[in-house]
């Protein structure tokens, strides 16, 4: 859960056929804004018709990303609702659980006096914009963690700031707000070391910052990690975080996938058939070990 690059990541899971769930309510920004989809999900506080609006023709959540928002309130609340039980199974049965934090800047809707996740274009006389203190960011991770950790005690949390710079909010604003980020993770984990949680940090920030911090690494906005940085990133995480033992498999599954993205000359011909039918029989040897892998 959490920012645009944990789409990147879940692709690379994805295409290496591990099971996952990616961000089911959509990109979300902040820790609060993650720790209360948490709470939601594990009391299963399921949405009302209190807990959305209508607005330019749609109807939203201020908890959710708007790419979930919809013209028809009752499909809106049973999307909603659909995602929350999707993540409180997904909270249950996880391995690993990998938070991917965007920002200590958050908006808090001054009607409700809350903290959103998004503000959904809404004009921005209605929130107050502030920054995340360190201990308010380290006080959120450890009311998340120990939400998850109360109904998967075997889970392990991975920590990471996301590479992808704020700069709508200014160059010293983004600064100020990842150093907020990393030194709110940095300081609940100081403070956990003696409770044998197997929670962990992993550097994709200060990766694309030191390792890659030529802009040849960045797509034409100069904002985003590239094909290549998210390559380097994923190969990290990979080295660190991954069974070794999987590292076989991974290379059967990515000879799968070339193939399947292969476009022939002539589709019909010996050759290509030939061609598919070693791709199938590759395919049918996997899920004879993994069944559920679907290509």
């Amino acid at each position: 859960m959490g920012s645009c690059f944990t789409e990147s990541i879940g692709e690379k899971l994805d295409y290496y056929k591990f099971q996952n769930t990616k961000n089911p309510f959509g990109i979300i920004f902040h820790p609060v804004a993650i720790e209360k989809l948490v709470t939601r999900a594990i009391n299963e506080i399921y949405f009302t018709e209190d807990d959305v609006f209508f607005y330019n023709e749609q109807w939203h959540c201020f908890e959710a990303h708007s790419l979930l928002s919809n013209s028809d309130k009752e499909s809106f609340l049973k999307i909603l609702n659909e995602k929350l039980q999707l993540l409180n199974k997904s909270i249950k049965s996880a391995t690993h659980i990998i938070f991917t934090y965007g920002t200590s800047w958050v908006y808090r809707h001054i009607e409700t006096d809350t903290h959103v996740a998004n503000c959904h274009k809404f004009p921005q006389k209605k929130f107050l914009k502030e920054l995340l203190s360190v201990e308010e960011v380290s006080a959120s991770i450890e009311n998340t963690t120990i939400l998850i950790k109360a109904i998967n005690s075997e889970v392990s949390i991975i920590n990471t700031v996301s590479p992808v710079r704020h700069l709508k909010d200014g160059f010293v604003e983004n600064t100020r707000s990842k150093a907020h980020l990393i030194s709110g993770i940095h300081h609940y984990l100081e403070t956990q070391n003696s409770k044998n949680y197997a929670e962990g940090y992993f550097p994709s920030y200060e990766i694309m910052m030191d390792e890659l911090r030529d802009y040849r690494f960045y797509k034409e906005d100069m904002i985003h990690p590239n094909r290549t940085s998210i390559s380097i990133i994923w190969n990290a995480f990979n080295t660190v975080w991954i069974n070794s033992e999987t590292k076989g498999i991974q290379k059967e599954i990515a000879a799968i996938q070339n193939g399947l993205s292969h476009k022939p000359f002539n589709p019909s011909s010996v050759s290509n058939k030939q061609f598919l039918k070693l791709l199938y029989d590759k395919i049918e040897k996997v899920k004879t070990l993994f069944p559920k892998m679907q290509f």
